[in-house]
């Protein structure tokens, strides 16, 4: 059996564990809050959100590359030890605990998804099969909530403490594919050497390619921001219109289409342009269609923007992993995604503060719209314009702007 089947099975096994916390979750002290309440409450939840993150982060990432194996066996550390929490949550349900043993569910998911990302280069046969790869991988995790859901809401009716219990099984039956995978291991990175005649051109490729991957990572970074600011406006916006119940239904359904739409999608589009063009189109796409809507602020408008934010979205991810699966070297996999990953969810967190914590109360839909498609637009200059530029050798315009407002800020600050 191929490596790759080995590390499906795993990660849908994984997603539906997941899935099934998420509903045990779901009618719990830990939910028990009303969104409604106060827009300080959801400001809150948007922050602690960070916290899994600022651990893995610094942490994980580094740990998950310098150990020997150390992908496979964090994928597999990562099953058990939410395994063991599912199982804490079980007593815990209605006690204070729950929030401490919730949060390092969550820190062991990040950790999952980090040291997964950084195992899919080494399963797949070309660097053009990744967006491929990382797409199965994507509508695997849909389908392992999907299958979830079914047994997760049938045995919550009885009580959340069965569904825990199932899911501590299925991490536990997680652990037995992720043991088939190859024994990943990292050579110590060597200290630099002067380049063999006949390469010398090879430091500069390397610094184009950091170059490139740093500039994904920004853009991938204005898409998160995105993604977070159209999920807040479009609730508080339909909870001033008055909108029944389940037009919210409506409109995560519609992002979610957007999402499914942009994971089968992605390999057919990657055979016909690269990954930076991809995520250029997405950008723009989302710019377009917010602009679109300022035009037409309806419910129908606002529906076919949470679809396209949501095919935006995957399609981004998507380009970004194979990018960093491309273009970094091994040995820094692990640590390049946790860092980043915990820049986007900074950047998810920003982008949902804003209309939670607009000065007149709630941010009006066509204000909030009209700044969307601003940000997606001067996102895709950016990021098209730093190719450019790197392409050419020379600085990106994101890099030149960013050093003359640092220099400017230290010239105004006060001595």
């Amino acid at each position: 059996m191929q490596p790759f089947t080995w590390l499906a099975r795993t990660h849908l096994l994984s997603a539906a564990g997941d899935a099934l916390i998420a509903i045990a979750l779901a009618g719990s002290l830990f939910f028990n809050l009303d969104p409604a309440a106060a827009r300080p409450r959801v400001a809150l939840y948007l922050l602690v959100t960070m916290a899994p993150f600022a651990v893995v982060g610094p942490l994980i990432g580094p740990l998950v590359d310098r150990s020997r194996g150390g992908r496979r066996g964090m994928i597999i550390g990562a099953g058990i030890a939410r395994a063991v929490l599912a199982l804490l949550m079980v007593r815990h349900l209605d006690s204070l605990l729950l929030f401490p043993e919730a949060f390092g569910a969550l820190v062991a998911a990040k950790t999952y998804h980090v040291a997964k990302s950084a195992v899919v280069p080494g399963l797949v046969r070309e660097e053009r099969d990744l967006v491929e790869a990382n797409s199965k991988l994507m509508l695997l995790s849909g389908l392992g909530g999907a299958l979830a859901a079914g047994p997760g809401v049938l045995l919550s009716l009885a009580s959340s403490r069965w569904v825990l219990v199932l899911a501590s099984a299925v991490f536990v039956l997680m652990t037995f594919p992720a043991r088939r995978l190859p024994l990943t291991v990292v050579r110590p990175v060597q200290p630099a050497q002067a380049a063999p005649a006949g390469q010398a051109g090879q430091p500069a490729q390397s610094s184009g390619r950091r170059g490139g991957m740093l500039l994904a990572g920004s853009a991938m970074g204005v898409v998160r921001a995105m993604t977070g600011f159209t999920l807040f406006l479009i609730a508080f916006w339909l909870r001033t219109d008055d909108a029944a119940p389940w037009w919210f239904g409506f409109m995560f359904t519609a992002s979610a289409v957007g999402q499914l739409i942009g994971a089968v999608g992605a390999p057919w589009l990657r055979r016909r342009v690269r990954e930076e063009v991809l995520l250029a189109s997405t950008l723009l796409l989302a710019a377009a269609v917010s602009f679109y809507v300022v035009t037409a602020p309806d419910r129908f408008s606002v529906l076919v923007l949470a679809m396209v934010i949501g095919l935006m979205s995957a399609l981004g991810k998507l380009c970004f992993d194979a990018i960093v699966q491309r273009d970094e070297v091994p040995a820094d996999r692990g640590r390049t995604f946790a860092r980043f990953e915990t820049r986007f969810q900074l950047m998810w967190v920003i982008g949902g503060l804003v209309p939670v914590a607009a000065p007149s109360g709630i941010l009006p839909l066509r204000a909030g719209v009209m700044l969307l498609g601003i940000a997606g637009l001067v996102a895709v200059v950016l990021y098209a314009g730093g190719l450019w530029a790197l392409a050419r050798g020379r600085r990106p315009p994101s890099e030149i702007i960013a050093t003359r407002v640092r220099t400017r800020i230290r010239r105004n600050k006060p001595q």
